[in-house]
């Protein structure tokens, strides 16, 4: 694992300190990775979305059966 400094407010290292000692995280490192989590996870969903919209806009619709599913596979 590699490190990072980040330089904050006094107020937002505050918040960050109280988060911890209400217990929700052991230590501001993993409130930070979980933050980063969520980013990285909201980035992949509107990606996802991005590219069902485009299929859906993409042309005629196409059934989906276990034989398509076979097909594409191979």
């Amino acid at each position: 694992m590699s490190t990072l400094n980040v330089s904050l407010p006094d107020s937002m290292r505050a918040f960050i300190d109280r988060i911890v000692s209400e217990g929700g995280y052991s230590t501001a490192s993993e409130y930070i990775r979980e933050l980063v989590r969520g980013d990285q996870q909201r980035a992949v969903e509107a990606r996802l979305e991005g590219l069902l919209l485009e299929g859906l806009e993409s042309g005629e619709p196409v059934e989906i059966s276990e034989a398509w599913w076979q097909k594409k596979k191979a």
